[in-house]
């Protein structure tokens, strides 16, 4: 368990993507599993805080919200919550999300973003919602989505829209320009969240989280 990440805050608010390609994961884990464990351990660090703590579920839509409280029996809805909640969407809108996170809490918090990311447009929103808060986004990937094998002609199907399509693995050029493709995902993420002046965690899954949590929250403890 990690203790003591959250310090010195009155409302903790956690934004959970629950969208279908956070359903991947190529070793023991899956994106979301891991977003569920990250956002209880922080839940469960809360308490020792005395913070409130809130939750919004979202997909292509807000799923859920649990408005900030204190206490054990309302920490321990969040994290069954977190751990078995079922949405009824499937894409990702993270602009939604923030739109909504802004109109609902009104004083200053700190908020966790545990997403993949994979979402439209986001800029505008999320240096709005950094104004008045404090944001820290949770980026939880696979290594795998950032190359692909060569295993010769494959249907894949997106888990948000669904749509199937076959893919030519066997190309060189295909394999390059999807790898070249998702740098540049990851890069302009690196760039956007610091120019937001959002803090940004990556973690992978099938990797500890801890370390890098702790040495994020000690790098940032430094710098106050």
């Amino acid at each position: 368990m990690v203790m003591g990440l959250v310090v010195g805050f009155m409302i903790v608010m956690l934004l959970v993507d629950m969208s279908s390609s956070e359903e991947f994961g190529t070793g023991n884990t899956l994106k979301l599993e891991k977003a569920a464990e990250i956002a209880s351990v922080l839940a469960f660090n809360a308490i020792k805080n005395n913070d409130k703590v809130g939750v919004i579920f979202f997909t292509d839509k807000v799923e859920q919200f649990i408005p900030p409280k204190k206490g054990k029996s309302h920490i321990l809805r969040i994290i069954r919550e977190v751990l078995a909640f079922q949405p009824t969407g499937k894409g990702t809108n993270i602009a939604g999300a923030l739109e909504y996170f802004n109109s609902v809490i009104k004083k200053r918090s700190i908020c966790f973003i545990l997403s993949d990311f994979m979402s439209k447009e986001f800029d505008r929103p999320l240096k709005i919602a950094s104004k008045k808060h404090d944001l820290v986004a949770l980026r939880i990937h696979d290594t795998r989505e950032d190359t692909l094998p060569n295993v010769g002609l494959v249907p894949m199907q997106d888990a948000e829209t669904e749509k199937m399509i076959f893919v030519d693995t066997s190309s060189k050029k295909v394999r390059d320009n999807f790898a070249k493709n998702r740098l540049q995902v990851t890069e302009k993420l690196r760039k956007l969240f610091p120019a937001s002046g959002v803090d940004l965690i990556d973690i992978t899954t099938g990797t500890d989280y801890v370390k890098p949590l702790i040495n994020f929250f000690k790098t940032r403890g430094s710098r106050r």
